[in-house]
């Protein structure tokens, strides 16, 4: 089914996809109950395709044992180009090992870009409402959906072999907002969605709700809260977690024994919506902290990352000292970058952000540069403008470089992704009613753009 409703741009010169070279929300309690429970451990039943995948490290094409850091401060003048145009309110991007693209939007249509055409190809039916606003609109984000309905996507790793695609989706059951995650068979002109896990504790705010497939394969998820802060620190609930599985939903035999759900990798998270890799195949995660005070997490195995763990304070050097939290790469104090999606970038078309974290930024409108380093090691440059992350209540083996880009070029930057051939591309949000200040949304938003050096 071709999209006809929405006004989409291939950029100049694309000759199909191989040619593509959270905020911080309010924390007051939600009037809708919320499920504690953990959903059951199940696993797709007779799946209509083979979901076995190899968990070999170093098949992973992207996998460099003895990557090194860069020590010269990135240039930050970039530029943007426009690939598609009029998109409403996308979340995520996902590209397929054959190339293919999938977004998808948060009014509730995944979307597959390829050959310079874009393709709607699943909805589902029971997701919430949550809808765009136009270029003039002022409509507010509770109007619109709140954080909910269709968020994370990604493509299994032995696609278009096994052709699908999994999403993440909040619905409404008897009153209860929840979370599910699915997969839909995309090979087909009706594809049909199997259910991986539902039931899974949902709000209108703080579903996280990133997923990817990890270095090894595994199926990774991350889990806000809920706006129910004690149940991150509850290992037999998903909510505040960030999960790692098998691509039948089903718990690796490696994951930590936390006496609770054997899903959960990492626990004690607010609203985690970033998860990435070093070329060493360490998980990164970052998530909205409250009033400010968002986090950066080189993630450990079993690790308890701290919330909430002083009934909704705010994370600072205090909640560390002295415990065993896992301690952060990135806390931003009072500042706010409210970091959404997120990509540890390896390619080379933007060759000075090599080997570096690129961070979208919604209330901060820009991108925000994270140059990760080994504490005992040579320091990244703080040049240009960069902030330095090495307080003694941090992160005791890394330390970090902050830098900033794009500020209040793009508005709303929901996810960073690198493509195929090393290409970066982003995504706007600009259309779901939170925009700072009256020059967003333009003409033309949302919008996926191409990040390249001036």
């Amino acid at each position: 089914m071709r999209c006809n409703r929405r006004s989409f741009l291939a950029a100049a010169g694309l000759a199909g996809v191989a040619g593509l070279a959270g905020c911080t929300s309010p924390d007051e309690p939600s009037d809708t109950p919320t499920s504690t429970e953990s959903p059951p451990v199940t696993t797709v039943s007779d799946p209509a395709y083979d979901l076995g995948v190899t968990h070999d490290v170093q098949n992973w094409s992207e996998y460099d044992p003895d990557w090194s850091h860069p020590t010269e401060a990135p240039t930050l003048d970039v530029t943007t180009e426009t690939v598609i145009e009029g998109l409403e309110i996308p979340w995520d991007l996902s590209f397929a090992p054959n190339g293919d693209l999938f977004i998808t939007e948060r009014p509730g249509r995944l979307l597959r870009y390829e050959s310079g055409t874009v393709e709607s190809v699943a909805s589902p039916d029971d997701i919430v409402d949550a809808t765009a606003i136009d270029v003039d609109d002022e409509g507010g984000w509770w109007a619109a959906g709140g954080e909910g309905g269709l968020m994370g996507n990604a493509v299994h790793p032995n696609y278009p072999e096994v052709p699908l695609v999994y999403v993440f989706y909040t619905y409404v059951e008897a009153g209860e907002t929840l979370n599910k995650l699915v997969y839909y068979d995309v090979s087909t002109d009706e594809p049909e969605m199997t259910t991986v896990i539902e039931g899974i504790p949902g709000e209108s705010y703080h579903n996280g709700s990133r997923i990817t497939f990890g270095p090894e394969n595994y199926l990774w998820v991350t889990m806000g809260d809920a706006g129910q802060p004690a149940l991150a620190q509850d290992p037999s609930s998903l909510a505040g977690k960030v999960l790692r599985m098998n691509p039948d939903g089903s718990a690796p035999d490696g994951n930590p024994d936390l006496g609770g759900d054997p899903r959960v990798f990492t626990y004690g998270h607010r609203n985690p919506q970033g998860i990435t890799f070093m070329p060493d195949a360490t998980p990164v995660e970052n998530e909205h902290g409250p009033a400010a005070h968002d986090e950066v997490n080189v993630l450990s195995a079993g690790g308890n990352y701290g919330w909430d763990v002083e009934g909704e304070r705010a994370r600072t050097a205090e909640t560390y000292r002295g415990t065993d939290y896992a301690r952060p790469l990135v806390n931003t104090g009072n500042e706010t970058w409210a970091p959404p999606g997120s990509v540890f970038y390896t390619g080379d078309a933007v060759p000075s952000w090599q080997n570096r974290l690129v961070i979208g930024g919604l209330i901060s409108q820009r991108i925000n540069l994270v140059t990760v380093y080994p504490t005992d090691g040579e320091p990244a440059s703080a040049a240009n403008g960069g902030e330095r992350f090495d307080a003694d209540w941090m992160d005791a083996d890394y330390s970090a470089v902050h830098h900033t880009a794009l500020e209040d070029e793009l508005g709303r930057i929901r996810h960073v992704e690198q493509g195929p051939d090393g290409t970066l591309y982003a995504v706007t949000s600009n259309r779901d009613g939170r925009a700072q200040g009256d020059q967003f949304p333009r003409e033309g938003d949302d919008r996926l753009v191409r990040i390249t050096p001036a």
